[in-house]
C-alpha cells in the first residue's frame, strides 16, 4: 500500500498528514487531486464520520483511502463542539472566518466557567476499498485546557486557545513539535504500528 487517497480537503489536515505518512514511504494525495466532493458527515460520533469518508474517496478513486474526523471536546460543555467543531458558530464564510466565529463562540461559552479543561480527538480509518469489511481504525487524544485569550500564529482551527502540558498553546508550537504529540500523531501512530503487525503477519 505505496499510495492512498486522503479524504479531506482541509488544508491543515492535508499539511499534517503528508508530514507524518513520508516517514512510512506512502505516498498520499489529496482527493481533491481526483475531484472528490466533501462527504456528508451526519453522524454522531467521529468515528462514523471518518468511515463515511474514507468509504466515499475509497469509492470515488478506487485506492485505498485514509480519513480521520477530529475535533475538540470540552467536558464542561457537554463534550461540545465535539464532530461539530468545525461548524460549531456556523457553516457560512471561508475556512478562517468560521474558525474566527467558532474560536470566539467557545471562549464566550467558557469564560465563565472555571473548568477548561479540553481535549483533540481523531478518530483514523483506513480502508482498502469502499466495501472493506475490516476497515482499520486507530484513535488519539491531546489533552489540555482552553485559554481566553489567543497565543500563536501556527496551526489552525482553536489551537491559539489550546494550551498544552508543555504550557505553550497548539499555535506556539512549531509544526514538526505539533507533530510529534498531537491527538492526529497519536491516532497515526497507533494506525502504523497496526499496519506493521499485520505486515509481520502476512509474512508469518
Amino acid at each position: 500500500m505505496n499510495r492512498i487517497v486522503i479524504a479531506s480537503n482541509n488544508p491543515g489536515k492535508l499539511r499534517e498528514l503528508r508530514a507524518m505518512l513520508a516517514p512510512l514511504g506512502i505516498e498520499a494525495s489529496p482527493q481533491s487531486e481526483f475531484h472528490v466532493a466533501e462527504a456528508e458527515e451526519p453522524h454522531d460520533t467521529f468515528l462514523e464520520n471518518a468511515l463515511a469518508k474514507a468509504r466515499n474517496a475509497a469509492r470515488a478513486t478506487g485506492l485505498p483511502a485514509l480519513a480521520d474526523d477530529s475535533g475538540l471536546c470540552v467536558p464542561s460543555l457537554g463534550g461540545e463542539p465535539g464532530v461539530h467543531s468545525a461548524y460549531y458558530a456556523g457553516k457560512g464564510g471561508s475556512r478562517e472566518e468560521r474558525d474566527a466565529r467558532n474560536n470566539a463562540k467557545l471562549v464566550e461559552a467558557l469564560r465563565s466557567r472555571a473548568d477548561r479543561a479540553a481535549f483533540y480527538y481523531c478518530a483514523l480509518v483506513l480502508v482498502r476499498g469502499p466495501g472493506d469489511p475490516t476497515p482499520i481504525v486507530a484513535e488519539g487524544a491531546w489533552h489540555g485546557e482552553i485559554v481566553l485569550e489567543p497565543r500563536g500564529s501556527g496551526g489552525f482551527g482553536y489551537d491559539p486557545y489550546f494550551l498544552t502540558s508543555a504550557g505553550a498553546t497548539a499555535a506556539e508550537l512549531s509544526a514538526e513539535e505539533k507533530n510529534r504529540v498531537s491527538h492526529r500523531a497519536r491516532a497515526l501512530a497507533a494506525l502504523a504500528a497496526r499496519l506493521a503487525g499485520k505486515a509481520r503477519g502476512a509474512v508469518g
